[in-house]
């Protein structure tokens, strides 16, 4: 099957809309990466957040990575010290 970033994008979509918290993590890094997606850091974070919310490991590490390098919101050393305590 050959790949297609933009097919994987709305099947990410699709999962992340109904709750998946790894499919929220994965269209995250789609809209960070331009991957089948615009760059979209405010959408990044938006699917990150929502995953975190569900203890999602990858998503709260990854939300602290964007914290303390202020990538698509304000740079915050004490918001990413809180999610990589998580």
């Amino acid at each position: 099957v050959p790949q297609d970033d933009t097919e994987a994008a709305r099947l990410w979509r699709l999962a992340a809309e109904r709750g998946h918290a790894g499919a929220q993590c994965m269209l995250s890094d789609s809209y960070m990466a331009r991957k089948g997606v615009l760059l979209d850091h405010e959408n990044a974070v938006r699917w990150l957040r929502l995953a975190a919310e569900q203890s999602d490991a990858a998503a709260q590490c990854r939300l602290g990575e964007l914290y303390y390098e202020g990538t698509g919101m304000p740079q915050d050393d004490q918001a990413a010290a809180r999610y990589f305590k998580l």
